[in-house]
């Protein structure tokens, strides 16, 4: 299912639940049992600081085309923390995990969201204001959050979670406070992980690339989704570079810089999450594991993956 939405500062959700034939109860999107299971919720207070929760899975491939039309002096920074929730909605159901990471960028930057069925979304999106977030971190002398609170131009930066962030959201998830109380509550875990989020940007040492045009932005997002498809498979940098339309200097810089890691580096990454997940959710043998992400060489995924987690495979997999 293809949807296109166009966002005019308040979100895309309404849009969404009207165009999939969800109910909305209160602030809850319910998402119909035709199309999947799981709901979309969120709170705004005021302008400045905005979150939406989603976990739910969809029986469907969506993909949502968003074209951002803003009010003239909105700039917004949009944090999608995704993967970030402890089990899935549904435990008897096989629902693949979404990839557990953090995206930060600009609200005016439009985009392709590719969500495929049978995967468990479990995310937090927060919209805060540059106003608002210079007041809470202009004091911070570092060069990735400077270039975050002062961006004027188009830019993309996507990079890992923390064991805090994931803390932290379950806590917004379950809300152990009294309706009436919800909305503060969140609020103040809303400002908790913006927190945990800037104290990892301190630990970063790319900074976000700016006035990336639409094109170049879907053009690294299809490199990565390529990535990700064939994890058995080391990239071909000219070939995806030729595919992409773009010269390779130019593929590396703005890979590095969206991803904060190199091609290879962010493949051998990736493969490594994914051996990780087939070892601690499927219960695989380290051999079946690494053959399925590309390695022939038993000995060698043991090194690698050990250098990726801290533990050997078969000590990750007994634990």
């Amino acid at each position: 299912m293809k949807i296109s939405i166009t966002d005019d500062g308040s979100g895309i959700t309404k849009e969404f639940a009207r165009a999939i034939g969800a109910t909305i109860l209160g602030r809850f999107v319910n998402i119909p049992e035709s199309k999947g299971s799981g709901y979309l919720t969120g709170f705004a207070w005021g302008r400045d600081l905005r979150m939406m929760i989603r976990n739910y899975h969809l029986k469907e491939d969506v993909f949502i085309e968003r074209t951002n039309e803003l009010a003239e002096g909105q700039e917004d920074i949009i944090f999608l923390l995704s993967g970030i929730f402890p089990s899935p909605i549904h435990p008897e159901e096989e629902l693949l995990p979404e990839q557990a990471n953090m995206v930060i960028c600009r609200h005016a930057v439009s985009s392709i969201i590719a969500m495929p069925r049978n995967t468990a979304f479990k995310s937090v999106t927060i919209a805060a204001s540059k106003h608002y977030l210079q007041q809470m971190f202009a004091h911070i002398e570092h060069p990735v959050v400077s270039s975050v609170l002062e961006a004027t131009n188009n830019f993309i930066f996507e990079t890992g979670i923390s064991a805090e962030i994931i803390t932290t959201a379950s806590e917004m998830l379950l809300r152990p406070v009294p309706e009436s109380m919800e909305s503060q509550y969140c609020k103040l875990k809303c400002k908790e992980l913006l927190c945990h989020i800037f104290t990892l940007l301190m630990q970063q040492d790319a900074i976000p690339s700016g006035n990336m045009h639409i094109n170049d932005i879907k053009a690294i997002y299809a490199i990565k989704t390529h990535l990700l498809a064939y994890l058995h498979e080391p990239p071909n940098v000219k070939a995806l570079a030729k595919n992409a339309g773009m010269s390779e200097p130019k593929l590396r810089k703005l890979f590095k810089h969206t991803f904060g890691k190199g091609v290879f580096e962010y493949y051998q990454f990736a493969r490594m999450q994914k051996a990780a997940q087939l070892l601690r959710e499927k219960r695989l043998s380290v051999a079946e594991v690494g053959y399925q992400v590309g390695f022939t060489n038993l000995s060698h995924f043991s090194r690698v993956f050990t250098q990726h987690t801290g533990s050997k495979p078969k000590r990750y997999s007994s634990n």
